[in-house]
């Protein structure tokens, strides 16, 4: 009667992971959270949700993740399971596996890029079909 599965302490807030322009981490960032970053990650970005980079924003690594939003500067390889947005001011350099992407005029896209359209069903399901 109330299996209900608990919600998290982050769902119930509805909150974001924030890094504010001016900070720089060195290191990897593993979230299951979305994140929004207006500093500077050097180092590799995983999550279960949605990162936007900021204008102020830059990462220099590796990203994997389910949606994201680029407005400032991204350098290395970058796995998006859904929708890649990319904005007029971001710079993106490197390589790219995506299974939408949306880029705006006036963006620096300089990247080899793939387009995935079964990303999210290979890695959860290891390649096996998805039996819906």
């Amino acid at each position: 009667m109330f299996d209900k599965k608990q919600k998290s302490y982050t769902d119930l807030l509805g909150k974001t992971n924030r890094i504010v322009e001016g900070t720089t981490i060195k290191g990897d960032i593993i979230s299951q959270a979305d994140f929004r970053l207006d500093g500077n990650l050097i180092g590799n970005f995983q999550s279960a949700g949605k990162i936007v980079i900021g204008p102020a924003g830059s990462v220099v690594g590796d990203i994997v993740c389910k949606n994201a939003d680029i407005e400032g500067k991204f350098e290395g390889k970058i796995q998006v399971t859904e929708v890649l947005n990319v904005k007029a001011k971001a710079s993106i350099h490197g390589e790219v596996s995506v299974g939408k992407l949306s880029v705006e005029p006036g963006a620096d896209f300089t990247a080899s890029c793939a387009m995935k359209t079964n990303i999210k069903n290979q890695n959860s399901n290891n390649g096996q079909q998805n039996s819906k």
